[in-house]
C-alpha cells in the first residue's frame, strides 16, 4: 500500500465553528504540492479519550500523522500528553525548550508563568520541531517503525513557518515528497456546473492528469491535477488538456487559478487603453469595491455613483423622471440610462450599472426579489441585461451574483471589440 498522510486538527473551538480551520486547508495544499497522498482529515475536540481514538484509527490507515493545536500551556492543551499515553511512553522535560520559552518571555518584557513549563514536556524519544515564532514547540516522532508524527501549534503563522522551515526538509530527507502533484483551476462564468460537466464529461475518466468540477458562489471551476517527478513535468501533462477544455468552454472560461472577473476585466481595459465608471443601486458600492480590490485599478477605473435614491439617479446620472415613473427604478430603461449617465458624467469609455431588488423585502409579483438589471454603455449605444437570481439564497447572494454578472458582461464586450 502506498504511503499516505492524515491531518488531525485538535480544538473544541474548531468543532464549535468559532475558528475557521485554515490550517487544514494550508496543509492539504502543501501535501499536494509535495506529492504526498492524503485521504483523510479529522477535527477532534480537547478530549483525551477522543484524541486517543482518532490516533488509533489514523495510525491504522496512514503512515504520517500531522497534528495542529493542543500544544499550549492551559489544561485543555492535551496533544503531547495524549500521544505519549497512546504509545505508552512518559513525558520528558527538555531544559533547552524551557530556556527558550523563558528567553522569549523576557524579550517581550514578560515573566514566564508556571503553566508554560508544560510546553517543555514532550513524549520520550520525540525530537523537537522548533518554533522560532512562538512558545509552543512541536515534535518529530517515530513511535513505531511505520509511523511518523508531526505536531504543530494551532496558530497559523507559527505552524506555516515551522512546516516550511523544518518539517518539509525533514520529510524530503526521509523519502517523502518524491513526486509533485500540480493543480491548475480553470474558472467559468455564465454556465451551470451540470451543463459544463456534460460538455467535458469524457475528461472525468482521465487518471493522470485528472479533471474534477466544482461550483462556488455562482462560479464553476474545473480542477486539473497531475502527478509527476517535477512541477515542470506536471505542467506539461496538463497543458494540452487545459487547451482542449478552454476551447470547449469558449467565452464562458474567463481565467485560471488566481484570476477574478475583476482582474480579467482590468487587464482587458488596460490592453484596450479604455476607462470605466460604475453606477450602483442594489449593490451599494460592492461593484466598485470588487474593481478596486485589484492592484493598479486606478489606471482604468475612474470612480462611481451609488444611486440608491431615485433623486440621485435623476440629478447625477440623468435618468429621466418619466421613465422612472413609467418603468420603475428596476428596469431595462433605467439600467441603460444609469450606465450612459455615469459614462458621460465621469468622462470614461465604459459605463456599467446595476439596479435590482436584493430583498428580503420590496419584491412584487411583476418585480420579485432577485430581479436585477445590468446596464452597459461603451463606444456604441447602451444596452441592458435582465437576470433572475431568485430569493432563496438571500440578499448577499443576489448582490454577489449581480456584481460578478456585471463584470462578466463587460468582459465579454471588451473581448468582442478586440
Amino acid at each position: 500500500m502506498s504511503q499516505s498522510a492524515e491531518i488531525i486538527c485538535v480544538g473544541t473551538e474548531l468543532l464549535l465553528g468559532d475558528i475557521l480551520n485554515s490550517n487544514a486547508q494550508f496543509l492539504a495544499q502543501e501535501l499536494a504540492r509535495l506529492g504526498i497522498a492524503h485521504y483523510y482529515q479529522t477535527v477532534v475536540g480537547d478530549n483525551p479519550a477522543r484524541i486517543k481514538g482518532v490516533v488509533n484509527h489514523a495510525s491504522d490507515r496512514a503512515q504520517l500523522l500531522i497534528f495542529t493545536g493542543g500544544l499550549g500551556p492551559t489544561p485543555d492543551d492535551l496533544t503531547h500528553e495524549t500521544l505519549a499515553d497512546c504509545f505508552g511512553v512518559p513525558l520528558v522535560e527538555h531544559p533547552e525548550i524551557l530556556a527558550d520559552i523563558t528567553r522569549k518571555f523576557a524579550e517581550r518584557g514578560r515573566v514566564m508563568t508556571a503553566n508554560n513549563r508544560k510546553q517543555a514536556l514532550l513524549p520520550e524519544g520525540a525530537a523537537v520541531l522548533t518554533n522560532d515564532s512562538g512558545s509552543a514547540p512541536g515534535i518529530i516522532w517515530q513511535p513505531k517503525p511505520d509511523l511518523t508524527i508531526l505536531t504543530f501549534p494551532g496558530v497559523p503563522v507559527e505552524m506555516q513557518r515551522m512546516w516550511r522551515e523544518v518539517a518539509v526538509p525533514y520529510l524530503q530527507s526521509q523519502g517523502w515528497g518524491q513526486m509533485t502533484i500540480y493543480s491548475r483551476t480553470l474558472k467559468f462564468w455564465g454556465i451551470s456546473e451540470s451543463a459544463l460537466a456534460e460538455q467535458v464529461s469524457p475528461f472525468f475518466d482521465l487518471q493522470n492528469p485528472t479533471v474534477a468540477p466544482y461550483a462556488n458562489n455562482g462560479e464553476v471551476k474545473l480542477r486539473l491535477s497531475a502527478s509527476a517527478a517535477s512541477e515542470a513535468d506536471a505542467r506539461q501533462m496538463i497543458a494540452p488538456i487545459e487547451d482542449q477544455l478552454r476551447q470547449i468552454g469558449g467565452l464562458n472560461c474567463y481565467g485560471a487559478d488566481n484570476d477574478t472577473l475583476a482582474s480579467v476585466v482590468g487587464r482587458l481595459l488596460n490592453a484596450s487603453q479604455t476607462t470605466l465608471a460604475v453606477a450602483e443601486s442594489c449593490t451599494g458600492g460592492g461593484l466598485g469595491e470588487a474593481i478596486t480590490a485589484v492592484p493598479g485599478s486606478s489606471r482604468y477605473f475612474w470612480g462611481g455613483v451609488i444611486s440608491y435614491d431615485n433623486a440621485i439617479k435623476t440629478k447625477l446620472l440623468d435618468v429621466q423622471v418619466q421613465d422612472l415613473e413609467e418603468h420603475g427604478a428596476v428596469s431595462h430603461t433605467v439600467a441603460k440610462q444609469m450606465a450612459i449617465g455615469v459614462r458621460s458624467r465621469l468622462g470614461t469609455t465604459w459605463g456599467l450599472s446595476i439596479t435590482g431588488v436584493a430583498g428580503p423585502d420590496g419584491g412584487t409579483p411583476s418585480k420579485p426579489v432577485g430581479l436585477v438589471y445590468i446596464g452597459l454603455a461603451g463606444p456604441s449605444d447602451g444596452q441592458s441585461f435582465e437576470h433572475q437570481f431568485g430569493a432563496l439564497r438571500g440578499r448577499d447572494w443576489i448582490r454577489r451574483l449581480s456584481i460578478a454578472s456585471a463584470l462578466d458582461h463587460l468582459r465579454r464586450s471588451l473581448i468582442n471589440l478586440n
